[in-house]
């Protein structure tokens, strides 16, 4: 309680490195998967993944203006060997006429506030 009165930065950092970790130790691998074709959806994508073990979640990302995929999206794999065997199997595999990326996601970087612009709003 003192810590996060005196360091609250701090505090708050040290919060999310913990949420990371531990999101990593109880899900296993979180594949990045690129090129996707933009009539994919969810429940494709999580079939593809299917193949090479079990799925504990599929995504594909969606524009939050037009709702259409943004051709890519990520797929989560409880095993880590099943995630490197479809990894190997997947990457640059043609689905729907593209040749697919996947490889391990990257961490997601935590966004602070002040890093968007309001660009609707006139610029001095």
């Amino acid at each position: 309680m003192v810590l996060t009165n005196l360091f609250p930065s701090l505090a708050r950092k040290v919060k999310e490195w913990v949420a990371t970790a531990t999101r990593r130790i109880l899900m296993g691998k979180n594949l990045y998967v690129g090129n996707l074709s933009y009539s994919i959806k969810d429940d494709e994508l999580n079939s593809i993944f299917a193949a090479y073990g079990k799925v504990a979640s599929a995504q594909v990302i969606m524009d939050r203006e037009t709702q259409r995929s943004k051709g890519f999206g990520f797929v989560e794999m409880p095993d880590d060997a099943e995630a490197l065997a479809a990894i190997e199997a997947l990457n640059g595999k043609e689905v729907n006429g593209r040749p697919l990326t996947v490889n391990e996601a990257r961490p997601r970087e935590p966004r602070r506030n002040g890093d968007r612009r309001d660009f609707r709003k006139k610029q001095d």
